[in-house]
């Protein structure tokens, strides 16, 4: 059995090949949302519609993987981990429905306050909203590395488990976007390694307003617009939408 793992994609010249991480930005535009990687949604991935030749080579015209860099930092649309706990990417069209759809209608500050969030979710949004706010939430203007994320909320060594759990988590529920990606900087203000995500709430960049828009819409309303677009326009078992886009919220 090999271990080999085989992209999918379009053939250099064809003339549907996405050549571009703005050719890519204008298409998740017109689609509305876009997980990265190939799923059970046949065409329904970033991947299946660009080159194979050339990811992981570090050649920023031609890597989708740098390509998700520059479309995460100039933040026409969101990045993270959208689909099945997998990176993707939501215009802000349609930021209000997965919003509400995947939080179930509770900004952070109310899901903690109805003791639905964890301890360790906590740890994590503190730094970017004031979770014991009673009016509106009030979210800080914080970018974080993950790296110093993890070390400042308390986890690893002798601290809290299951820090890229929680993280992907929030993400899935879109308290969480990846913002960017920056190289960390030594004592010196040197930078070094390979560019580690910058984590920010949407509502940092998008606005509080664009992302609570659906919040008078049921959440299972809102679930049921994703799961109707997508079927739409890359029909496939419901099954294996469902698996990508999680379960309808209960009514």
């Amino acid at each position: 059995m090999s271990d080999t793992w085989i992209m999918k994609g379009l053939a250099w010249d064809n003339p549907l090949r996405i050549r571009s991480a703005e050719e890519l930005t204008d298409w998740i535009e017109s689609i509305g949302f876009l997980p990265f990687f190939a799923n059970d949604v046949p065409g329904f991935s970033a991947e299946e519609h660009v080159s194979a030749d050339f990811w992981w080579t570090g050649d920023k015209a031609q890597d989708p993987w740098e390509w998700r860099e520059v479309i995460a930092a100039a933040h026409r649309v969101a990045y993270g981990k959208f689909f099945d706990g997998r990176a993707g990417f939501i215009a802000p069209d349609w930021l209000p429905r997965f919003a509400n759809a995947r939080r179930g209608g509770y900004d952070f500050d109310g899901k903690w306050q109805s003791g639905a969030a964890s301890r360790r979710e906590k740890a994590i949004m503190e730094f970017f909203v004031d979770v014991e706010s009673d009016d509106e939430p009030v979210f800080t203007d914080a970018a974080m590395l993950s790296t110093e994320l993890k070390q400042r909320a308390g986890f690893g060594r002798g601290g809290e488990k299951n820090y890229p759990g929680i993280l992907t988590g929030l993400q899935m529920q879109l308290y969480l976007v990846i913002s960017g990606f920056r190289r960390r900087e030594n004592k010196r203000g040197a930078a070094y390694g390979m560019p580690v995500s910058v984590l920010s709430t949407p509502e940092r960049i998008w606005g509080y307003d664009v992302l609570s828009a659906a919040y008078e819409e049921a959440p299972a309303a809102s679930w049921d617009h994703i799961f109707e677009h997508i079927r739409a326009r890359f029909p496939a078992p419901d099954a294996d939408i469902i698996r990508l886009i999680g379960r309808r919220p209960t009514e």
